[in-house]
């Protein structure tokens, strides 16, 4: 995979590399909320927007750099 390239000038707002452990919290807390929910006998299960938040996860979104030189255009 060394000649492996990003094909759109995109990239994460912060220094984060991953979102892999806030995304493993939230689906998580996600199964526990549902777990719960079906032992109870309830039918409305909650979905992962309603139990966890992106805006809380470790990039905060993402940004179009259209000044991204060869560098940093590699995986």
């Amino acid at each position: 995979m060394s000649k492996s390239r990003r094909k759109n000038k995109i990239r994460g707002i912060t220094t984060a590399k991953s979102e892999k452990e806030s995304k493993k919290m939230a689906n998580r807390r996600l199964r526990k909320r549902v777990n719960q929910k079906i032992n109870k006998g309830e039918e409305q299960l909650p979905q992962l927007r309603e139990v966890s938040d992106v805006w809380d996860f470790a990039k905060d979104g993402k940004i179009y750099d259209p000044n991204m030189k060869g560098k940093d255009m590699r995986k």
